[in-house]
């Protein structure tokens, strides 16, 4: 094994959950990055905390929901801590929420807690959570800061996010550039039709002209992030991942059609994940799209890498290594030809086998194999996120991870989406990003 590829994370107030006993990661620290994953209003030990649901008195305080981001932005302080840094450091939030209710009394809490200084953030409404009582999941990155590796915040007024939620544009820290879930929603005094900005949408009344997906699409990467990535120095050449959210699963293959026209063979990862209906900011917004970019010229310029993993979509890179970061986009159990059949259930002896854990077996070995294909090792994940179609899925396929990670806590964030996934008859698909220095 070579240097860069032994263990070169650390592991956060690690904790044991459940009767499963779990390993679970709350934080990660991996040279000047740090990672918390899958926060929620925990105390670890009686899932969300009895004091933030007060089942027996529920109005007798604050709001449930305010309760809930306050006790995750506890969790996510004691993270920053345990590393060195702080909530000043932040350069990146990414929320789920189980309804769309929820993200009003988060931002609250968030306002009052960042003070103006509220990273690029994304927030999506999916089915579930893994916690009964939970409406919010939260993932953060930040840095620890040393010269010439500062946070700056990047300032437009045309670009910033809503008074409601106060977040830059973009921000950079070292080599990288971070910007916000991007959607149609207009801004200022853009013409517009129910909040989406009209020059993303057909025209009014039209039954066609032109296919919506592509249309939301094409504004939002040459109106929104195009700009985004302009106040950095940067173009769309500089991006290395992006996540895509689709609030429509019948838009996959359209969306990438779109995307490839923009960004070629030659474009970063991509994880096209589906939401569910009405689960962005503009109710009838289609799509949101947040991405990191590489300052031009810099040591964080994209290289692909390629370990002939098969993925859902054509055109899509398997994983990006961009400065000391591997990005591995939303794979599933897939081969050239579709999904790997090894992973279906013989409906001749239906309860000899489980498909979730078999899908989890062939996406690990995938991720492991890009891993050594960059440098790196399965036990420099830094941030891994589960999407299921079934929430009850995860512990199979957690077993997966334990098992090749010898026991080691895991920075693991699970959500349940909706179905169906890209590839057909798949349940499970994992996005993760790995510590790749050297």
């Amino acid at each position: 094994m070579t240097k860069s590829a032994t263990c070169a994370v650390e592991s956060l107030l690690p904790v044991e959950l459940g009767s499963g006993r779990i390993k679970f990661a709350q934080g990660v620290k991996a040279g000047r990055w740090v990672f918390a994953t899958g926060l929620m209003a925990q105390d670890f030990i009686n899932g969300i905390a009895p004091d933030v649901l007060a089942e027996r008195a529920p109005h007798a305080g604050l709001p449930k929901r305010e309760k809930e981001a306050l006790r995750i932005f506890e969790n996510l302080d004691a993270v920053l801590s345990a590393a060195g840094t702080d909530r000043s450091n932040l350069v990146r939030t990414d929320q789920y929420y189980t309804t769309v209710k929820a993200v009003p009394s988060y931002q609250q809490v968030r306002r009052e807690f960042l003070r103006g200084r509220i990273p690029p953030s994304t927030s999506i409404a999916q089915r579930g959570l893994l916690l009964p009582g939970a409406d919010m999941n939260i993932q953060a990155m930040a840095a620890i800061p040393g010269q010439g590796f500062e946070v700056e915040h990047l300032k437009h007024d045309q670009l910033k996010g809503r008074p409601t939620s106060g977040y830059s544009p973009a921000v950079t820290v070292g080599d990288f550039i971070f910007l916000p879930g991007i959607t149609s929603l207009a801004v200022g005094d853009e013409p517009r039709r129910n909040g989406v900005a009209a020059a993303a949408l057909m025209a009014e009344g039209a039954q066609w002209g032109g296919q919506p997906i592509k249309l939301e699409t094409d504004f939002i990467v040459t109106k929104r992030m195009a700009a985004s990535l302009a106040l950095a120095g940067a173009t769309l050449a500089d991006v290395v991942h992006a996540q895509v959210y689709l609030a429509d699963r019948d838009d996959y293959s359209a969306f990438n059609e779109a995307w490839t026209r923009h960004f070629g063979e030659a474009g970063p990862t991509v994880s096209i994940i589906p939401c569910i209906e009405h689960g962005l900011a503009p109710y009838d917004g289609k799509i949101e799209i947040n991405v990191i970019a590489a300052k031009p010229g810099s040591a964080a310029s994209k290289r692909h890498v390629n370990a002939g993993v098969a993925t859902a979509f054509r055109h899509q890179p398997q994983a990006v290594k961009a400065g000391d970061l591997l990005f591995i986009p939303a794979l599933m159990a897939a081969d050239r030809d579709g999904l790997v059949r090894s992973v279906a259930v013989d409906p001749r002896q239906p309860h000899f086998s489980s498909s979730p854990e078999a899908q989890a077996e062939v996406i690990v070995d995938n991720i492991a194999r890009l891993c050594e294909a960059a440098g790196t090792s399965l036990a420099n994940v830094v941030r891994l996120l589960l999407f299921h179609t079934d929430i009850r899925e995860f512990y199979p396929v957690y077993k997966v991870w334990e098992r090749r990670l010898g026991g080691r806590p895991l920075p693991f964030s699970a959500v349940e989406v909706p179905g169906p996934l890209p590839m057909p008859g798949a349940t499970v698909m994992m996005e993760a990003w790995v510590y790749a220095a050297g």
